[in-house]
């Protein structure tokens, strides 16, 4: 039989009101009760009746997550940690995927199953800030992402700029002066790519190294598939490189194979940066220097700004708040000095 609130409350040793309290986030409960209430829920494997609550409160309990593509271990791992961020405030997240298509990410804001869920996490790839207008629905909306600003709705991003150039100046620090990009994207200046290729520029301006666009590689997706087929491209060239940033963590580990198989080796021949953090990096061979870009911090800040914006719609004008990130250093970097040859 499924647990109940009785049941949550009789464990956690509080009465009923108690347990209604934490899981609908009310703020005058202590943090020593409200952390025994959250035990007894995990112990119990309490799941919150959604139509009951939707009769009482007006409020289905859920909420909406739409993403780009699932396949990507970003998005991934973004989703499990909202998914986990949510699950401390009793909230059910529902996934939609909208493949990175125009016309479906539109589609999810105007979609009748926003009616199961009382808001929506929104991270578009294919909406630009010429369709900052269209951002909006039914239900509160927090964006994500780099690719619309100065919305009506409230935002949660990244430092692109400031990560990109720490991790180009990590590589910078060691020695490695003909630093190659992984995963420009061709004209673009908002979203992603155009942000961390900024940054990357910025590290290079500061220590006067000139910037070679031939030393920068261009995709049209961010696949493991994508990092080789550029780093391929690169070795064709012939430039010389002696340090690999890839845009994207996949892109890295895309890259570093076929510099493997090429005979290269890495980080003495070639030192090579990701960004994400993803957990796979932890155990890739070498295992891969990447930025931290902050993804629990943003799954939990979208999840409280939309639960605020759930409790009381006119609270303020739009808030933006970018994560804090952390370079995070590596095997495919870490002990590399000058290098021991630069690729000719």
């Amino acid at each position: 039989m499924a647990a109940t609130l009785h049941d949550v409350a009789r464990v956690a040793g509080v009465s009923f009101k108690t347990v209604s309290n934490v899981i609908n986030n009310h703020p005058h409960v202590r943090d020593t009760t409200r952390a025994r209430v959250e035990e007894a829920i995990a112990a119990l494997g309490y799941r919150p009746n959604l139509t009951a609550r939707s009769l009482r409160s007006g409020h289905t309990g859920a909420i909406t997550l739409a993403l780009p593509q699932l396949s990507l271990p970003y998005f991934a791992e973004l989703a499990d940690s909202v998914i986990e961020a949510a699950a401390k405030h009793g909230l059910v997240v529902l996934i939609e995927q909208t493949g990175a298509d125009r016309g479906r990410e539109l589609e999810v804001m105007a979609s009748p199953r926003l009616k199961m869920s009382d808001g929506l996490i929104f991270s578009p790839l294919e909406l630009g800030q010429e369709d900052v207008d269209l951002i909006k629905a039914e239900v509160p909306i927090v964006l994500l992402g780099e690719r619309i600003f100065n919305s009506k709705s409230d935002h949660v991003t990244m430092q692109n700029v400031a990560a990109a150039r720490a991790a180009t100046e990590h590589l910078l620090s060691l020695g490695r002066t003909r630093i190659a990009v992984v995963g420009a994207h061709q004209g673009e200046v908002i979203g992603s790519a155009g942000l961390r290729l900024r940054g990357y520029r910025e590290a290079l301006a500061a220590r006067n190294i000139p910037y070679d666009d031939g030393i920068v590689a261009y995709v049209r997706d961010w696949h493991r598939s994508n990092g080789a087929a550029a780093m391929h491209d690169l070795l064709d060239r012939g430039a010389p490189f002696d340090a690999v940033f890839g845009l994207n963590d996949t892109l890295a580990q895309g890259a570093v194979r076929v510099l493997q198989e090429a005979g290269y080796r890495v980080p003495d021949d070639v030192a090579v940066i990701g960004f994400d953090d993803l957990d796979e990096t932890r155990y890739s061979l070498p295992t891969l220097s990447t930025v931290d870009p902050g993804r629990a911090e943003i799954a939990e800040t979208a999840i409280k700004l939309l639960m605020e914006r759930i409790k009381n719609p006119d609270a303020g004008p739009p808030r933006e708040v970018e994560s804090a990130f952390r370079i995070v250093p590596r095997e495919s970097t870490v002990g590399g000095q000058a290098p021991a040859r630069v690729r000719d």
